[in-house]
């Protein structure tokens, strides 16, 4: 039985998307539109690796009104759920983006969780790894967790032989490297705050990737974008990924279709260089689909051949 890859979204939430005609700074916009779906990073990467044809399961949690919006949302997902009910009620994103494709994103800070119910976190992830290949770890903590949360679910993987992507940004960021996973995928704003610079030429991303590996991780994936990525891999040195230019129609959502893709591509057995490559075409082939809309096996090979692919230094 092949192994499946599992996300984890600590701080889910409903997302609600509003798109306006035009989002200009003390001016009327006029709403054109006004949805909600689940929300949440290892939610999105548990998507695109259904519609890769992997099999994913999503450990998440859920709780008080927004909750059950959030869960009756979910059923409409095909991937396998594991629910850990908490007490106090998850959160609701706000993004509001225009046809420009400029967005405004407001996120609440997530729910209180208590002992108990990290422990519960913790025991159900420990569950599945005897039946996984990869864990990706997704997303924001809530408030008041301890931000050393993701290095003992790391830790907890690589003893089980499970590999480990980790997305998130600040003190938790910071920690989880330690706990070495296989990959770290930061975007630019989360590697400038980890650095504490930032990051403009191509030659302080360059040093930055490296920089970041020297903190832990096999392999550092920074992505940036419209611009592609840097990374910094285990076994083929410092890479650079292009995609073709696009008019991006919304981009939310497309870095999370990154992280599926590389870790889908990485669980087939393929190379490093064209898991990244796989990444930028499904974050290209997203960013090119309204709303949160994320791309799908046969949109993301269209621009595979179309990546470019450079070795910047061994």
């Amino acid at each position: 039985m092949s192994k499946s890859i599992l996300t984890l979204t600590v701080n889910p939430a409903v997302d609600r998307i509003v798109t306006v005609d035009r989002l200009a700074f003390e001016d009327r916009g006029y709403i054109e539109s006004t949805t909600e779906a689940a929300g949440g990073r290892g939610i999105n990467a548990a998507r695109v690796l259904t519609g890769f044809g992997a099999s994913a399961v999503a450990i998440t949690t859920s709780g008080g009104e927004t909750g059950r919006r959030f869960e009756e949302k979910l059923q409409d997902d095909h991937f396998e759920k594991e629910v850990v009910k908490i007490r106090n009620g998850i959160r609701v994103n706000l993004t509001i983006s225009d046809r420009r494709g400029l967005s405004l994103k407001l996120n609440e800070r997530g729910p209180i969780l208590f002992p108990a119910e990290l422990n519960r976190i913790v025991k159900a992830v420990e569950k599945w790894l005897p039946k996984a290949s990869w864990l990706m770890l997704c997303g924001s903590l809530p408030p008041a967790v301890d931000s050393h949360f993701y290095t003992r679910l790391i830790k907890l993987s690589t003893k089980h032989k499970v590999e480990t992507l980790l997305d998130t940004d600040g003190d938790p960021l910071l920690h989880g490297l330690e706990g070495q996973p296989t990959i770290v995928k930061p975007n630019q704003s989360e590697a400038e705050r980890l650095l504490n610079t930032v990051l403009i030429t191509r030659t302080q991303l360059i040093d930055a990737v490296q920089r970041i590996k020297t903190l832990g991780p096999q392999s550092v994936v920074l992505s940036l974008g419209s611009r592609g990525l840097i990374a910094a891999t285990s076994s083929e040195g410092v890479l650079q990924v292009m995609p073709p230019p696009i008019d991006a129609v919304c981009p939310i959502g497309a870095g999370d279709a990154m992280s599926a893709a590389i870790v889908w591509s990485l669980h087939r057995g393929d190379a490093f260089s064209d898991a990244l490559r796989w990444g930028v075409s499904a974050g290209t082939a997203s960013a090119k689909l309204p709303g949160i809309t994320l791309a799908n096996l046969d949109q993301t090979k269209e621009f595979f051949p179309q990546t470019q692919v450079t070795r910047i230094a061994v």
